[in-house]
């Protein structure tokens, strides 16, 4: 059967998360129900990456399988788009091979988490309010010590359905943008929580709460009890789901 990837971007704020769950509104119930409407048919939706509650995405996929071709996916975008919230866009729709999978075929997530220091109504929704002094130093290099590191129990919360904790994380920083102290990470996969296990753990260090072998410690402790999970979801973005481009319609349909 064909199958068709379908790249969006959403404001994660009003959804229990990326993927369908029985208690909650999600983005996927979203857009499984648009393709519904529009198609007169259900399609069952594989993501490439879940995202949390709250937690939202510049670009994230599905891919799903059709009984049929859909010849003319690049138009129906327009058609989708009004029938989806308006927190929810479709940015592209297109045909792969048909072994082509949106999850495993990913190389790499790059997550973004937002801080300001200075009260900002406008920032409020998209952005940590986070008004303490901090060592961006000690921060920073406590991002670098990550790189060293391939398995991080400590940072995934409990009742997760992972085989292992291992991570290859390719980029770890802090960036300093305007007013907004943002936390840049790149990895093959991330765990459940994981990032705002880190920025909250880091958050620690730069206020100066926990060393930098203390950090190392919370690592190797393997246990997720040491690290802070306490910042809010609203500060989080999935930026990009690079796939691998050799697997890819060099003009999508």
């Amino acid at each position: 059967m064909p199958r068709y990837f379908i790249e969006l971007a959403y404001d994660g704020t009003q959804y229990g998360g990326f993927q369908i769950q029985k208690n909650a509104n999600t983005i996927q119930a979203e857009v499984e129900r648009a393709l519904l409407v529009y198609y007169k048919k259900t399609y069952a939706l594989t993501g490439s990456s879940r995202t949390d509650a709250g937690v939202h995405a510049l670009q994230n996929y599905f891919h799903f399988d059709s009984d049929g071709e859909i010849t003319s996916a690049k138009n129906d975008i327009y058609h989708l788009n009004a029938i989806l919230p308006d927190d929810i866009c479709l940015k592209d729709f297109f045909r792969v091979p048909n072994e082509m999978h949106c999850r495993f075929d990913a190389l790499s997530r790059d997550y973004k988490y937002h801080i300001y220091t200075e009260k900002d109504p406008f920032l409020r929704k998209t952005a940590y309010f986070f008004p303490f002094r901090l060592d961006i130093e000690q921060m920073q290099q406590a991002a670098g010590i990550l790189k060293e590191y391939e398995d991080f129990t400590s940072f995934s919360k409990r009742n997760t359905q992972v085989n292992h904790f291992i991570c290859d994380i390719m980029v770890s920083e802090w960036t300093i943008r305007d007013s907004m102290l943002i936390y840049h990470i790149v990895a093959n996969r991330f765990l459940r929580g994981m990032v705002k296990g880190l920025v909250g753990t880091m958050l620690r260090v730069g206020r100066g709460k926990l060393s930098l072998d203390g950090f190392r410690d919370v690592i190797a402790a393997k246990d997720c009890s040491r690290a802070d999970f306490s910042v809010p979801s609203h500060g989080l973005f999935l930026t990009e789901v690079a796939l691998d481009k050799k697997l890819l319609p060099d003009n999508g349909l």
